[in-house]
């Protein structure tokens, strides 16, 4: 772990670059669709059908991509990883922006998914910068950057999209470039050269990541976790858009107000409740709770009628935010501090697998369900009610990672780290790292400075 000299504004500077980066994400989602209209001038279903294998270009890419980068943090640092992603995004926006057919989109979410190892490149960069037992609650931080990110990015977004649905993507432009400058000027780097180690391109693939990992087996189980938990995720952001003016014909200005509700309700549960949550009864509760809170809001919200019913079950849901943090206290534990960025990439790697799974199947049963005529059933809220049961089915695979490893229901040790010979079970601890081991794996060829 890396010791700041000024740990506040290093820890500050990291949360400002997701928040950025959550923002001119969110700014684009209430004018998706009508984008994808006026490029194809199809029906709001087909438009759906369209935006699924955007996702789908885009999480493919960052399957292939993440792992790549992640790796290349681990060798050069997370810094120039962090701002090349960044000049990337604002390249993206703007293509996107300006493109006058739906192709140029695509080409726009490839640049993208490309580029966009931001949050993983964060997230091992916090992992540097944060003792092993205080992770759960700093990535509960990284979590309520995300929460503001789309507090601010859908309701700003749904507010210029009244000027054009292009308006938004020239401002995420904007946004994605200032936080290039932010992270020139302010942002240090968070990992030491003589905590690097080697690139290897055997390890640098989605496979290939989950390989050198299989040596902490509980690793490879979670990372099975967040993808379930991830492809069931993805129902929101494939759908809900379309979903609402579906149901209720909302506006990209009320799609926008919605979105923010939601992300008030989960900045404040990832920012507030999840380290307080951890410390009093440990990750396996907490993580529990926040799966069962996101399948009530998924089956919920598929069968609700009413405005107030979909506010109800948007709070519901963001409770879920419990979830995701404190697995990845979990994880972080479970690996050395020279191999955060591969443990990152291969997260995002699951992740991006789910979302090359998740919004296809997402869009396509939306679309079976509201526009094609051998539908068994007009449901549009179909694509919620299966991302409820695939939540279930986390929460099972997670129950039963925790029995086989022998993770209790009981708070970590918070006050002095687990030496790994006297661990007891459930606790994870983190394997020494011997500077002056004759250690392949570390690149020291920096060290005579």
């Amino acid at each position: 772990m890396v010791v700041a000299k000024h740990p506040r504004l290093t820890l500050a500077c990291i949360l400002i670059t997701i928040l950025l980066d959550m923002i001119g994400v969110g700014i684009i989602v209430p004018v998706l669709p009508e984008l994808l209209e006026e490029l194809t001038g199809g029906s709001v279903a087909e438009a759906a059908i369209i935006g699924g294998y955007l996702v789908f270009a885009y999480a493919l890419m960052q399957f292939v991509f993440s792992p790549v980068l992640g790796n290349l943090s681990d060798r050069f640092g997370r810094r120039p990883v962090l701002l090349a992603s960044l000049l990337g995004l604002t390249f993206d926006y703007l293509l996107m922006g300006f493109a006058p057919v739906v192709a140029i989109l695509f080409i726009g979410r490839v640049i993208s998914g490309i580029a966009g190892a931001a949050v993983a490149t964060a997230t091992a960069y916090m992992a540097d910068i944060t003792p092993p037992e205080k992770r759960s609650q700093r990535f509960g931080l990284i979590g309520a950057a995300f929460g503001l990110g789309f507090i601010i990015g859908p309701v700003i977004g749904g507010e210029l999209g009244e000027f054009g649905p292009r308006v938004p993507f020239y401002a995420a432009a904007g946004l994605a470039f200032a936080n290039f400058l932010f992270g020139v000027f302010v942002l240090p780097e968070s990992l030491p050269k003589r905590r690097r180690r080697r690139f290897d391109i055997r390890r640098a693939n989605p496979f290939g990541a989950v390989l050198a990992l299989r040596q902490y087996p509980v690793v490879v189980w979670l990372l099975g976790v967040l993808f379930l938990f991830a492809l069931a995720g993805q129902a929101y952001p494939s759908v809900y858009n379309y979903f609402t003016i579906e149901v209720f014909s909302f506006s990209s200005s009320q799609i926008g107000r919605s979105l923010g509700a939601f992300g008030i309700g989960f900045a404040i549960c990832q920012a507030l409740l999840v380290g307080p949550a951890v410390k009093r009864v440990g990750e396996v509760p907490v993580v529990l709770f926040g799966m069962g809170a996101a399948a009530l809001a998924f089956i919920g919200t598929a069968f609700i009628s009413t405005e107030l019913m979909l506010y109800f079950f948007l709070m519901i849901g963001a409770l879920s935010g419990l979830a995701v943090p404190a697995v990845n206290g979990l994880l972080s534990r479970q690996v050395p501090d020279n191999a955060q960025g591969e443990l990152q990439g291969a997260v995002n790697a699951a992740n991006s697998l789910a979302t090359i799974i998740g919004p296809l199947a997402a869009t396509q049963i939306f679309g079976l369900f509201t526009l094609d005529p051998v539908s068994p059933g007009y449901f549009p809220g179909a694509p919620f009610l299966a991302a409820g049961v695939v939540i279930i089915m986390a929460a099972l695979v997670f129950s039963y990672t925790a029995w086989r490893f022998e993770i209790r229901h009981r708070p970590p040790m918070a006050d002095k780290p687990v030496v790994p010979e006297m661990a007891p079970p459930g606790q994870i601890a983190v394997p020494p790292i011997d500077e002056d081991a004759d250690n392949p794996d570390v690149d020291k060829t920096d060290d005579r400075r």
